[in-house]
């Protein structure tokens, strides 16, 4: 499995959050929505200049901009 920032995932990708990388208050509030290491997510789709990301996360959608994207590490999932 290739490991890759959220912001670089295509719509449909699957895969694995492996690391936050973000720190105080940014940090925060990702880790508060969710997205720690171990979470499984989706990408869902991408606005029309592919910012902001929106991804499925435990029954839920989120949107994330690009630069929030940049701190998510995920182990993209192999497409067959």
């Amino acid at each position: 499995m290739p490991t890759v920032l959220l912001r670089h995932m295509e719509p449909k990708q699957s895969g694995v959050i492996v690391k936050v990388t973000a720190t105080g208050e940014l940090g925060r509030r990702i880790r508060d929505m969710g997205l720690v290491a171990g979470t499984p997510i989706q990408v869902q789709g991408r606005a029309p200049l592919r910012d902001p990301v929106a991804i499925r996360v435990r029954q839920f959608t989120l949107t994330l901009r690009n630069n929030e994207a940049d701190y998510i590490l995920v182990d993209v999932e192999a497409t067959s």
